[in-house]
């Protein structure tokens, strides 16, 4: 097993090699994010280093469960292992593919349950309280229609960062890129359509020449992913908002009044660009406790004594 001494260093020739192949695979031919591919690298680069491997041909399902013992024992959580876990399965199937391997090792071995937490939201009193703010400059001016946009749409971060003007259509629709380079069309409420255009049309006041990018910081480029998770916190306290709130949180409140309101899974799952609709059920949970608050404040046999 690896030591601390070794936790950094470099692989051997020929595992470092068909890991630089997969990870231009996930990239190329997956279109995968740069975030996701980084945690692909790192994950797998801590199990060559575990079971000191010099080629990754030779793997076993022994080898999987030292891998899944070695975790545990650094108190790894098990979200973390699981996520070890897919990286391993799925490069693993790329070697099978490539003629590496003949079968997946990680075939038949679990990972650890783990439990799923719930994604947090913002109720609608409080929504209506953050996007209240008056638009009384341009970087306000901005701050509202990402606001808007984020919570209106449903959109990833990353999806608000890169939305260029060519994305904004004339019909009152936005073009979305999200995760795998998939597109979709995207509905502009009439808040959120009313903030965008107040933004764009003092946008070049800010914006570098030939920058696409809808959103940009006062440098006049493409803002970032961290200077809008600052600029949401700090209208939330300007707001006087008791909780933080950060551009994740507005996409599950959107997804979560959605669904309240009209109870169809599959259209949140479109909106939100969801590939599996397994990853929406996540918001039937939510929207569970919402019915179980209205029943025990509701119904006269819920109520307490």
């Amino acid at each position: 097993m690896a030591s601390a001494s070794n936790r950094h260093s470099p692989l051997a020739p020929d595992c470092q090699l068909w890991l630089d192949k997969f990870l231009l695979h996930l990239d190329i031919e997956r279109g995968l994010s740069g975030h996701t591919i980084s945690n692909y690298r790192r994950q797998l680069q801590d199990i060559a280093r575990t079971l000191q491997l010099e080629d990754w041909s030779g793997l076993t399902p022994s080898d999987i469960k030292r891998v899944l013992a070695a975790a545990k024992k650094e108190g790894k959580h098990a979200r973390t292992i699981a996520l070890r876990l897919s990286s391993l399965r799925t490069f693993c199937q790329y070697l099978i593919d490539q003629k590496q391997l003949f079968s997946n090792p990680v075939e038949g071995i679990q990972a650890p349950k783990q439990g799923r937490p719930l994604p947090k939201q913002i109720s609608v009193d409080d929504m209506q309280q953050l996007l209240n703010t008056p638009q009384d400059d341009g970087i306000n001016c901005r701050d509202m229609a990402m606001a808007e946009l984020l919570y209106g749409c449903g959109l990833r971060l990353s999806e608000l960062t890169t939305l260029r003007l060519s994305d904004c259509q004339a019909d009152g629709t936005l073009r979305v890129t999200g995760k795998g380079n998939k597109q979709r069309i995207l509905p502009l409420g009439r808040t959120a359509q009313k903030a965008l255009a107040a933004w764009l049309k003092i946008r070049n006041q800010y914006a570098s020449p030939y920058e696409p990018a809808v959103f940009v910081s006062k440098r006049g480029t493409q803002i970032s992913n961290r200077q809008v998770a600052n600029r949401l916190n700090e209208l939330a306290q300007r707001q006087n908002l008791s909780q933080k709130v950060h551009p994740h949180k507005l996409r599950h409140s959107f997804a979560t009044h959605v669904l309240e309101s009209s109870g169809d899974l599959r259209a949140v799952q479109e909106l939100l660009g969801h590939a599996n609709l397994s990853t929406t059920q996540v918001y039937t949970h939510l929207d569970f406790q919402h019915l179980a608050k209205v029943y025990d404040s509701a119904h006269p046999r819920a109520k307490k004594k």
